[in-house]
């Protein structure tokens, strides 16, 4: 087995890829009922015995990329350094580069400057600042949702039930879109 580079790679299901299999196999022992002990994750190699335990991260990935190409999709895993640009920041949080500097400017998003213009920041400050967001935005549409929805005659929570129920078909929709 020869390394590749770590460049984005794009990976065609075909049907010699069993991944409904795959998928078949992994739903049925998530779904298992009963007590279990603590998840664990093995890759297994050629030879009994020969294995090696996978975090949990790396175990999601593997679902994740077997989920979409069990539905037929192509998958793109585009590695990313733990330091970025504000142009990947940017398309990460799916804003504009100037968009970025200002959320910076503003302390919501960490950043270093190691020289006079280059800013750099830390992809778990990205992560969580587009988890900040999101809450916000979620925030908003529940403040939105309750003042247009809410009847007196309604119970208030019937009311924080059914903004859920739009805010779950809308994390929905973001992920379905992010597959294609």
């Amino acid at each position: 087995m020869t390394a590749r580079p770590l460049d984005q790679q794009t990976y065609v299901p075909t049907d010699e890829d069993k991944v409904a299999d795959i998928l078949s196999f992994i739903k049925a022992h998530e779904d298992a009922p009963g007590n279990r002990p603590t998840d664990r994750y093995f890759l297994a190699g050629p030879r009994e015995g020969d294995h090696v335990e996978l975090p949990e991260s790396v175990y999601r990935a593997v679902l994740q990329v077997v989920e979409a190409m069990a539905a037929g999709k192509a998958v793109t895993v585009a590695p990313q350094n733990q330091l970025l640009t504000t142009q990947q920041a940017a398309d990460l949080l799916g804003v504009s580069r100037p968009t970025v500097i200002k959320l910076i400017d503003s302390g919501e998003l960490p950043a270093e400057t190691p020289g006079t213009r280059r800013r750099m920041i830390k992809l778990d400050d990205v992560l969580a600042c587009k988890n900040r967001r999101r809450e916000a935005q979620y925030a908003a549409l529940m403040e939105i949702a309750t003042d247009d929805i809410y009847a007196p005659d309604e119970e208030p929570e019937l009311t924080a039930e059914q903004v859920e129920q739009v805010r779950a078909a809308i994390a929905a929709r973001r992920r379905a879109k992010r597959n294609d």
